[in-house]
């Protein structure tokens, strides 16, 4: 059998002919800077070849409905064996998808129920909130309904001449105005302030209230509330967007009246499990939910509990015993989504498996990061193959091996910089190693606040009653363990203030969207290449007339074949350039409008003769993104890069003073960028910006002028404030996680 996999010219994306052999059964730590071309060895090619040949086993029929792998541009591969992807991706957007069923514990918590639970149900798909034996008929098993938020409907200060009802079609001139304005049992030009509360109640509510007016309605009279209901809730499942969005305004979440977020029917509600209720177990912490269910001594259930006592306290080790089973997915964080897809793995019994990570400790806590690298290792000594990209030293601390691709990013990367123990990369001289081997960074003089923003009373989640004053005109980091309040706090501070969020979610899911149409810089590089070869602008788009005729403009091809895999191969007509031989004719600076796209934003903004493309690229370049291509589709790019991005842009667009929230900024950034990303962020406080940072990374925190640090733990043992204040006085004897990692 190989014992390591051999990798032979490997061209994947920005690789350069690598030559590499990676031990198998061992723990890899892969490093280099953002864009090196770690992500292109791992899973572009490494398991994209895996997963394609693994796939190429089984019949045509099967293999459409597996996931597709595009074959990697390498010479030679071989070593490998079936590969298992554990990634950032957020565990899917359903609303059905609980902590619960994604890990299979609720399944086995089902199964428990229909057995033991008193009185007997049935059987265990009667405990199950996604089966109409089991699911409540109120919500249909959501949980919450949507229910008309009222209080939105009317502006008290206007007549309805004047358009007091802000509902679409209900002001003057709309398909419902003269259901109100016409009847002569409303004044359509008094201010609805100076009606009496009988009439707002009668206009909204109909029925019994419309009834006590002295002028009554008509018999068939319909209220503004009762008329919303039924045109926009009681409808088809195929909503336009434009009804989506009234919804969306004029509506709320809330808990079901009838199952009390339960999700189940009332008999599925009724039975009982140690005196306790399915609902209520799910409600409970992971890890107090682990020591309840060891207490079942029923002899016949004993393999259910085996199994969901391990299910439970493998989450609880890996970090998420906060956790609640009836926690929506769609609620966690990426790195949260990440283990728990690592629980689902730990119970498996299968070896020589190749499992790749993808920064496996992103939002944890430092004091967190040990329960990540013992899972790694558990993984690799259970007979495996761990691949893990990853920035973070004390993972490369506890790998056998580091491999580091670089030494730049972009087109100055995809080589291999150095291949051995964490030791010798100290030692080494790479941009990773003078990063182990630098100084801790010190806490910095804080600059002086313009006043303060207060988040009042925050109860959201876990927080306890919580009242924080964040100053304006610096930079605030929120810290503390997973699961301690964070993100919480974040959230209150976004519904009390007027806050920009700079997420990490993707900034298109067009694959025609690239830097070039992001920074809006097309419609320039146009006007540079008709101006300097006296033709019409329009030929320099690949959406328009200089489009290659046989592609449209998309460089590739695809080929539907029915049940096999479909097939995107290069255009033959023009080569993957996206235009006609006539446009590729024309040049500036010796290149073709085509070329423009293999620059990088770096190349771009020195071989581009025209200030306003250099300027609005120059942002890009700020905020550390200068390796991208012009012509890169943007649906490429990771969470970090897509944040990043957004900053550049708000760096490009910001108007006077704002507040801005960003959610664990440093996540894919190399140690040796986190410095840009400061000089960024202290570049929006330098204009008058108010920034606030979700962060575990320690320079970050050190480069803060205000800290906010929640916990003590996680859940139910977080959600209180256990410092605010300088950096530099939060000194390690103050007994936190957070204190004792900033200063050890």
């Amino acid at each position: 059998m190989n014992r390591s996999i051999r990798i032979k010219g490997a061209r994947t994306n920005n690789l350069r002919g690598l030559d590499v052999e990676i031990p198998r059964n061992r723990l890899v730590v892969f490093a280099g800077l953002s864009g090196s071309g770690k992500s292109s060895l791992v899973f572009d090619t490494i398991a994209a070849e895996a997963g394609h040949q693994l796939n190429d086993t089984f019949p045509p029929f099967v293999r459409n409905r597996l996931p597709k792998w595009s074959r990697p541009d390498v010479e030679h591969i071989e070593g490998l064996s079936p590969v298992v992807v554990i990634d950032q991706r957020r565990i899917g957007g359903n609303a059905r998808s609980t902590v619960g069923t994604v890990t299979d514990a609720w399944t086995y918590l089902r199964l428990l129920y229909s057995r033991i639970g008193e009185p007997h149900v049935g059987e265990s798909n009667h405990f199950s909130f996604n089966d109409p034996a089991g699911m409540c008929p109120t919500c249909s098993g959501l949980g919450d309904v949507v229910a008309p938020a009222v209080e939105r409907f009317l502006d008290l200060d206007k007549s309805l001449e004047q358009g007091a009802i802000l509902l679409p079609g209900f002001g003057n001139g709309g398909y419902w105005y003269a259901q109100y304005a016409d009847i002569g049992a409303f004044s359509p030009d008094t201010p609805l302030r100076e009606w009496s509360q009988e009439e707002r109640d009668a206009l909204l509510h109909g029925g019994e209230a419309a009834a006590r007016l002295g002028r009554r309605p008509p018999k068939d009279y319909e209220g503004v509330v009762e008329r919303f209901v039924r045109i926009y809730l009681h409808t088809s499942d195929n909503v336009s967007e434009r009804k989506q969005e009234t919804i969306r305004r004029f509506t709320r979440s809330q808990v079901c009246p009838d199952c009390h977020g339960d999700r189940l029917n009332e008999r599925s509600r009724s039975a009982t499990v140690l005196g306790r209720t399915i609902g209520e177990m799910a409600r409970m912490e992971v890890a107090e939910l682990a020591a309840l269910v060891r207490a079942v001594d029923a002899p016949q259930v004993a393999p259910v509990v085996d199994a969901l006592v391990g299910r439970l306290d493998a989450m609880d080790a890996i970090g998420l015993g906060y956790l609640t089973l009836a926690r929506a997915t769609t609620t966690l964080s990426g790195g949260e989504s990440q283990r728990v897809k690592i629980v689902k793995r730990l119970g498996s019994s299968l070896t020589e498996m190749i499992y790749v990570f993808d920064e496996p400790t992103v939002g944890l806590h430092a004091t967190d990061v040990e329960s990540v690298t013992r899972l790694l290792r558990r993984l690799c000594d259970s007979g495996n193959s761990v691949l893990v990209v990853e920035h973070d030293p004390a993972v490369m601390a506890v790998a056998d091996q580091v491999i580091e691709l670089g030494p730049g990013a972009g087109a100055d990367g995809g080589r291999l910089v150095f291949q051995g123990g964490f030791d010798e990369l100290r030692r080494a001289g790479t941009r990773t190693g003078r990063v182990l081997a630098r100084p801790r960074s010190t806490a910095r003089t804080p600059r002086t606040a313009k006043g303060a923003i207060r988040i009042a009373e925050a109860s959201r989640n876990n927080l306890r009653r919580v009242t924080v004053d964040v100053p304006t005109g610096v930079m605030t980091v929120l810290t503390g363990v997973a699961g301690s309040g964070k993100s919480s706090l974040a959230a209150e501070l976004v519904e009390q203030h007027d806050v920009t969020v700079i997420d990490q979610r993707p900034v298109s899911t067009n694959r025609r969207s690239t830097p070039v149409t992001y920074t809006g810089i097309a419609p320039a590089v146009r006007k540079l290449f008709a101006r300097r070869n006296g033709v019409p602008a329009a030929l320099f788009s690949a959406n328009s007339e200089g489009a290659c005729p046989e592609c449209d403009g998309l460089g590739v091809v695809h080929t539907d074949l029915a049940f096999m895999d479909g097939q995107e191969v290069v255009c033959e007509a023009c080569q993957g350039r996206r235009f006609t031989p006539e446009v590729l004719a024309y040049t500036v600076e010796g290149l073709s409008i085509a070329d423009i796209d293999a620059l990088s934003v770096d190349e771009a903004r020195h071989r581009l003769p025209d200030q306003g493309i250099a300027a609005a690229l120059r942002h890009l370049s700020q905020v550390g993104l200068g390796y991208l291509r012009l012509g890169q589709s943007l649906t490429t790019l990771s969470g970090g890069e897509c944040q990043r991005l957004k900053i550049a842009k708000e760096l490009r667009d910001n108007e006077g003073p704002a507040t801005y929230l960003l959610d664990e900024p440093t996540t894919g950034l190399h140690p040796s960028d986190i410095g840009t990303l400061l000089h960024v962020l202290d570049t929006l406080v330098e204009q008058g910006h108010t920034v606030v940072v979700i962060e575990h990374d320690l320079d970050v925190v050190r480069h803060a002028d205000w800290l906010v640090d929640l916990g003590p733990g996680p859940g139910r043992h977080g959600g209180t404030i256990l410092y605010e204040g300088p950096v530099a006085a939060y000194t390690a004897d103050r007994g936190t996680p957070t204190a004792r990692a900033l200063w050890r």
